[in-house]
């Protein structure tokens, strides 16, 4: 069944609760990018130019201690989507009491209120994180409507997403929590084939999950980033001083086992004596040195990944390649991004996180079908996971 979207209800005059995910990255009280505040744009714009009254909400960062209040502040926050959405932001710092409930009592049509991070309420008790009934109910009794636009949050069932669900009469998703079921729930449940999955990262049990739900959907799943060398160590060989997951050898050999031809490995690697941003040198897997690291993908196996990739009409990728942020060891990342964006006909879909940050910090986010804003969330996805806030959102 289709999910309900923003442009499914009926707004006009209504006060619509929107949960967001402005989870942004700060440094010094300054946010360093914007993305998902700009991401969220369409669902605001739509509601406040249909006569809706947005009241628009948030998490950011995680609050266990009375020090973690202030450097979590959405203030700045608000006055940047002021900034961008070009209309006054009436911002409550608050999230309980009179004065934010005399604001949504208050607000106009076409006028937008933002109050204070969700997660403040996680002080006492956890109570937004652990969902709370009393505190859903609560932020539900400000709204008549509610929808959900925080794929980054979806995987968790919390007080702002599922428990105002459970108390409003309509939910629906917005427009980038219903792009990202369209692409990547798309990939799990019809891809276009043939599907290729890119698994990259440094850890093999991180992707457990996933990588088992490939096995039986995806035609191919290449494997990059330091989780190669465990892969590469339970098919018995020498990995020197790379990086391996031991407690999880046996594992890797079952994965191998399952996956038999679906899984493709590295067959070079770009390694360097010392964990630093120093030059490479290209080894075969099969001939790396005791003090050999291996930091990158090398370019044998990139041309590989593109004998793979020749064809595919679904891709979907998670993990960088290599240390990208190394710029001895980020041409495996920025390779595969090349991959990615000269792929003619595809659905291409970065399942956030590093490889989302890599896409768009070398240049290459406009390339891609699609760009996930949340990475364990889309990695819950892939695994065929019911994620509890997309579950909370009305069928049509």
């Amino acid at each position: 069944m289709a999910k309900k979207i923003v442009s499914d209800l009926n707004v006009k005059g209504k006060k619509v609760l929107i949960r967001v995910d402005f989870n942004v990255p700060m440094k010094d009280g300054v946010i360093t990018d914007d993305t998902r505040i700009r991401a969220a744009l369409p669902t605001i714009e739509y509601v406040i130019n249909h006569g809706g009254k947005a009241i628009v909400f948030s998490h950011l960062g995680r609050v266990k201690e009375e020090a973690d209040l202030a450097k979590n502040d959405l203030t700045v926050v608000a006055k940047r989507l002021e900034e961008l959405i070009k209309k006054p932001v009436h911002f409550v710092n608050a999230t309980k009491g009179k004065a934010l409930e005399d604001a949504a009592a208050n607000l106009g049509e076409g006028e937008i209120l933002m109050f204070q991070n969700t997660r403040y309420e996680d002080l006492d008790g956890k109570k937004e994180s652990k969902n709370d009934p009393e505190l859903g109910k609560y932020w539900a009794s400000l709204g008549d409507v509610f929808v959900n636009d925080a794929f980054g949050t979806a995987h968790r069932a919390a007080a702002s997403n599922v428990g105002i669900a459970a108390n409003v009469s309509e939910t629906a998703a917005g427009f980038l929590l219903e792009k990202e079921i369209r692409y990547i729930g798309g990939a799990v449940d019809e891809p276009v084939r043939p599907y290729i999955a890119i698994l990259g990262g440094a850890k093999v049990s991180d992707k457990i999950g996933v990588i088992e739900a490939l096995c039986e959907k995806a035609d191919k799943i290449l494997i990059g980033g330091a989780m190669m060398f465990t892969f590469l160590k339970a098919l018995g060989k020498n990995i020197g001083a790379s990086k391996c997951e031991e407690d999880k050898l046996d594992l890797a050999k079952e994965l191998l086992a399952k996956a038999g031809s679906k899984l493709v490995l590295p067959v070079d690697a770009v390694c360097a004596k010392e964990f630093a941003d120093v030059p490479g040198v290209v080894k075969s897997v099969d001939a790396l040195e005791a003090d050999d690291m291996g930091l990158d993908i090398g370019p044998k196996t990139l041309e590989l990944f593109a004998s793979v990739l020749a064809g595919a009409k679904t891709v979907v990728w998670n993990g960088p390649m290599g240390v990208f942020e190394m710029k001895n060891y980020a041409a495996g990342t920025i390779g595969v991004c090349e991959l990615l964006a000269n792929l003619k006909g595809a659905n291409t879909i970065i399942g956030g996180g590093d490889s989302a940050a890599a896409a768009e910090s070398l240049g290459y986010a406009d390339k891609m079908s699609h760009i996930s804003t949340g990475g364990g969330a889309s990695l819950e996805y892939l695994e065929g996971k019911v994620l509890p806030g997309i579950a909370c959102v009305d069928e049509l």
